[in-house]
């Protein structure tokens, strides 16, 4: 069976001193310690260690072996989207980033598939590097963040990137990043635990309540962590919309609950019985096998608890590749 995780995040082997080039900002730098190690350094502070499968794409390759999944969807890890940043200054970044990711893609053509970032805080800048992206690049799709320097993506200054990616066709992740409340509740690592699938909720609402989904129905738009909260709590947000629509329906009069299948999510819930709860809302066509590799809180067996499950085989199809190549207008015969 040909499996796809379209949720992986990768880093060059080396990162330019940002910080010291710009003359500002705690971007992220790598400190070589120890053999197959770095310490990700933010500014000056200490964020993770990371080990040689976050950079060197034969050892993802050789570790991927193990769980028979022969290809994966890379794209850079949230905290290097530096929408904070000056918007120039994110661009260079964002370019410096997504080359990487093409070389990788180039050397590995049927083990890699690129998605690229951009500087989300400039409509124009970002649509500069969705055109590099589409037709230099060759990327099927991007990474954004769940919120842009703490707006909501339905703002209307976001509005014409995602036509531009419905133009170009180009799909789109959203991945959690600068969790809501994160400086009150650091400890227990809450912010990754809460914060992150309270933040893909939030992304969700807020293109559906803002009518982002209504006004581009063709824009391809995936949602990592199985959709966070959102499935769990849809009950609570359709009961919401019905009882004030005056605080809710204000932007988009349909229900949240038609969109359920306008939209892909990736699969990891960590949980088989939340996973067939998402399966009875969602078709499986809508669902993608990621696992957020390679980060501790993924689902590094790589779908194993998916293929335990005893879903009908078109299903299992359907999350372990076919999801995924439709949500990136890809074909199953490129990587066999």
């Amino acid at each position: 069976m040909l499996k796809i995780d379209m949720h992986s995040h990768i880093l060059p082997a080396k990162l330019p001193n940002f910080s010291k080039k710009f003359g500002y900002g705690d971007f992220i730098s790598l400190h070589h310690h120890k053999q197959g190690f770095a310490k990700m350094m933010k500014g000056n502070q200490f964020f993770r260690e990371i080990a040689e499968n976050c950079w060197d794409p034969q050892v993802r390759i050789e570790e991927y072996k193990e769980f028979h999944t022969q290809v994966q969807v890379v794209c850079t890890i949230p905290v290097m989207f530096s929408y904070w940043a000056k918007p120039e200054d994110c661009l260079e970044l964002s370019r410096f980033l997504n080359d990487h990711i093409a070389e990788v893609v180039n050397l590995h053509p049927k083990n890699y598939i690129g998605l690229g970032t951009v500087p989300m805080q400039d409509a124009d800048l970002a649509i500069k590097e969705l055109e590099r992206i589409k037709y230099e690049l060759k990327f099927p799709g991007i990474q954004i963040g769940s919120n842009i320097n703490d707006k909501n993506l339905n703002e209307a200054e976001f509005y014409p990137i995602f036509e531009a990616c419905e133009k170009l066709g180009l799909a789109v992740l959203v991945h959690p990043w600068n969790m809501m409340g994160q400086s009150q509740m650091n400890k227990y690592w809450l912010p990754w635990l809460v914060g992150m699938p309270a933040e893909t909720s939030r992304a969700i609402c807020s293109m559906i309540f803002g009518g982002v989904f209504e006004k581009l129905p063709n824009l391809r738009t995936c949602f990592a962590h199985a959709g966070g909260s959102f499935f769990a709590t849809i009950g609570r947000i359709e009961h919401g919309f019905m009882c004030r629509p005056d605080l809710v329906a204000i932007d988009n009069n349909h229900n949240p609950r038609e969109y359920l299948n306008k939209f892909w999510i990736d699969c990891i819930t960590h949980d088989p019985l939340m996973l067939e709860y998402v399966l009875r809302l969602m078709d499986s066509k809508k669902v993608c096998l990621g696992s957020d590799y390679p980060f501790p809180l993924g689902d590094l067996e790589i779908g194993a608890f998916v293929e335990k499950m005893n879903l009908a085989p078109q299903a299992l199809d359907d999350i372990m590749h076919q999801a995924t190549l439709d949500w990136l207008q890809l074909e199953k015969k490129d990587f066999l």
